[in-house]
């Protein structure tokens, strides 16, 4: 019943292009937390905006970003915007994707982190002179960060995780995308699988002790 044989000499001669496709992930999934980190501030001052209209297009992005699928956002960057004329890449087009459903979650994060700010927070850092903006960026802002900060380290994880959809839209050299082809020119699918799969948590693993590490770092007193 069971005849299936082994052959995982042809996977490791692949790891160094896997670690190469893995480094290609890293890089995605980097950059789309920093067009994301960058966004949910925006979003997240648009929301506690007094305009309707920025407040409601925040709302919009977040209420998408975190009641639809990952897969489907990166379909309507690659395939939804070529209708358009607007033709994207398979790497820009998973960048964007990812980096709009990272915007829409973490500004959900950074909202709760100013919930646990108390008000009192702003009225002190006014009382001393500062502007509305000042108390925000000097008081509110790195507390709100601080709170965030472990939310926002497994939103990156899961950005790592979320580059394997590029295959989706052709992309093909991510880690994800690498393992793929080779997977379809030796048909060994579970070595190649595996294989990738522990590179995976791997990266995963080695991020979040490093999260662990700076916060401890940086937030400790």
């Amino acid at each position: 019943m069971f005849n299936y044989t082994f052959h995982w000499n042809q996977a490791l001669k692949a790891l160094p292009q896997m670690l190469d496709g893995a480094l290609v992930t890293l890089q995605i999934a980097l950059l789309s937390m920093i067009i994301g980190l960058a966004c949910a501030l925006a979003l997240t001052l648009f929301r506690l905006s007094a305009n309707r209209i920025l407040a409601g297009f925040a709302t919009a992005w977040v209420e998408i970003a975190r009641n639809t699928p990952a897969l489907f956002q990166i379909y309507m960057a690659h395939f939804g915007l070529g209708n358009f004329g607007i033709h994207l890449t398979p790497f820009t087009a998973l960048l964007v994707g990812i980096a709009f459903n990272n915007a829409g979650y973490l500004a959900e994060n950074f909202r709760g982190a100013l919930k646990a700010i108390p008000d009192t927070q702003t009225r002190a850092g006014r009382s001393l002179g500062m502007t509305s903006m000042q108390a925000f960026r000097l008081i509110v802002l790195p507390q709100m960060l601080r709170v965030a900060f472990l939310p926002a380290t497994n939103q990156m994880v899961w950005a790592v995780l979320m580059t394997s959809l590029g295959v989706t839209v052709g992309m093909n050299t991510d880690l994800a995308g690498v393992t793929q082809e080779l997977n379809a020119r030796s048909f060994r699918t579970f070595e190649f699988f595996a294989l990738a799969a522990v590179i995976y948590y791997f990266i995963a693993k080695v991020l979040t002790l490093a999260a662990r590490a700076l916060a401890w770092r940086m937030f400790r007193y």
